[in-house]
């Protein structure tokens, strides 16, 4: 290491020091802890951002600056890798290290350590670049600051503030950079609208829903979910969206609403009542990587809501996309097209209800079981030509492997050839405007959201009739905040 760069991570690192008597863990969910303990982590955070791009051949990363469902005076902070998933767990034990570094010393001694053993360039190579985006926290602009900081002390590596976003948004746009895409907000938006049109258009007349049937109330947790859901829902026809608690009044982001509230609560949020019964209801998370459908209870004695969650989100994606790939693989006349078979997979943790496994299973899909994390089922999922995985929570997506979009491009093609207008070739645009619509990097509300409705009215199905696909086992959740204590030294280890 030159001693310019020993020289900028000395000076910019005496201006961050670590809050003393706490021990920060990176976990699933980065790290997160009260805003006001994090302006180190965040600008430690940074330099592990600027590395993880030059080890990546000069590839794109980001950060993010969230606590997605946390209260609003937490804050916290991940980093996306070139793929737009998470950043990788072999790079999860640097960033504890680096964030409890107790001096600038060192902290420039395990940053030596660490880019002579992964052999990190920081040396005539091309310049790097880690997209910054925050969610509507008070605090999120200074930790996006300190974050700057950190990057700007990796010589050869720019920072690119894209602003307020939701976390989906902020993995899209690492994604979409890495693969030469256009990366902007409204990129993301247009991909999202024109998709959506896609499936309506293929919906036959006959098939298509009253117009109180489109209309969709969502809680928008007080948060940039609700904020985003404002302007794409302007791109949308097909779609009546109403937008409560978007963040714009005087409610506080998180408290008495969002996915995370509705989910284990079972109540409705604030700003719903008896004006909603019969209409069909979703909820974000303070971050929009979670959502949630409910509806209103019919009568004030009734105070549970009947909550659709993420099982039945997976339950009604995997539905539909093996709908699809049984058509898909009908003959058209004598011609058998291709014997290719798809691998389609569901992908659970031990959270969810046992109810929908064994739909699932009914269906006979390939049901598979992880860890809890998201990156685990992530990673699981990407095994598949088609992963689809959800937590019960409401974060999930749909995952399409390179290969088979390669395959179903040309079977398209050939189809569109051959056939065009045939149940075969709708089939492959379904799933092709599928692919487009759901967020390959991340859990997504907002392109989830999106899908469902799609789904629904490509169904012809009420919220009613998708809650009941299966009775849920009756099942409780909590939600506890503890403080660990690391019994080997002084400190408190946060996990929240």
């Amino acid at each position: 290491m030159k001693e310019e760069q020993r020289s900028l991570l000395l000076s910019s690192s005496s201006c961050f020091s670590p809050p003393q008597g706490v021990r920060l863990s990176y976990g699933t969910a980065g790290f997160r802890a009260d805003a006001t303990l994090l302006q180190s982590t965040v600008y430690r955070i940074g330099i592990l951002a600027a590395l993880r791009a030059l080890k990546m051949e000069s590839s794109v990363t980001g950060i993010m600056i969230t606590a997605s469902h946390n209260k609003v005076t937490d804050n916290g902070v991940k980093v996306a890798d070139p793929s737009g998933g998470m950043l990788s767990q072999d790079w999860e034990p640097f960033a504890d290290a680096l964030a409890n570094a107790p001096t600038p010393q060192h902290l420039l001694q395990l940053i030596t350590e660490f880019v002579k053993k992964e052999k990190i360039p920081l040396e005539g190579v091309r310049p790097a670049t880690v997209l910054l985006g925050r969610d509507t926290r008070p605090s999120g602009e200074s930790l996006l600051e300190a974050a700057k900081q950190g990057i700007s002390s990796i010589l050869g590596v720019a920072a690119v503030d894209m602003g307020i976003v939701t976390t989906p948004q902020l993995h899209w746009m690492v994604l979409a950079r890495n693969k030469g895409l256009k990366a902007h907000e409204l990129d993301y938006f247009e991909q999202l609208s024109s998709s959506f049109r896609c499936l309506i258009d293929l919906i036959p007349s006959e098939g298509r829903m009253s117009e109180r049937d489109l209309k969709l109330v969502v809680d928008g947790a007080n948060g940039v979910g609700g904020e985003k859901l404002e302007v794409l829902k302007t791109m949308l026809d097909n779609l009546f969206i109403e937008v409560r608690n978007s963040g714009k009044d005087e409610g506080v982001l998180n408290e008495g609403v969002g996915a995370d509230f509705v989910q284990k609560e079972k109540v409705v949020p604030h700003g719903f009542g008896s004006q909603d019964i019969g209409l069909r209801c979703a909820s974000l998370d303070g971050d929009a990587d979670r959502l949630v459908y409910f509806c209103v209870p019919p009568s004030k004695g009734c105070s549970n809501i009947e909550l659709v969650d993420g099982d039945k989100m997976l339950s009604l994606f995997a539905i539909f996309v093996k709908e699809q790939l049984h058509t898909l693989s009908k003959e058209i006349g004598e011609n058998t097209g291709s014997n290719y078979q798809p691998r389609l997979g569901v992908v659970q943790t031990a959270y969810a209800n046992g109810a929908s496994t064994n739909f699932l299973k009914k269906l006979q899909l390939e049901v598979i079981f992880t860890p809890t994390g998201v990156k685990y089922l992530h990673e699981k999922a990407a095994e598949f030509d088609i992963g689809i995985y959800f937590e019960a929570n409401g974060h999930g997506t749909i995952l399409f492997s390179e290969s088979f979009l390669c395959w179903l491009e040309a079977r398209h093609e050939e189809l569109s050839s051959a056939s065009k207008g045939s149940e075969q070739e709708t089939a492959a645009l379904r799933l092709l405007a599928v692919s487009k619509l759901i967020n390959q990097a991340v859990g997504d509300a907002l392109s989830g959201l999106l899908l469902v409705e799609a789904i629904l009215q490509h169904m012809g199905w009420s919220i009613h009739t998708w809650s009941e696909l299966y009775q849920d086992l009756p099942s409780r959740q909590l939600k506890q905040n503890t403080l660990k204590v690391d019994l080997s030294s002084d400190h408190l280890v946060l996990r929240m």
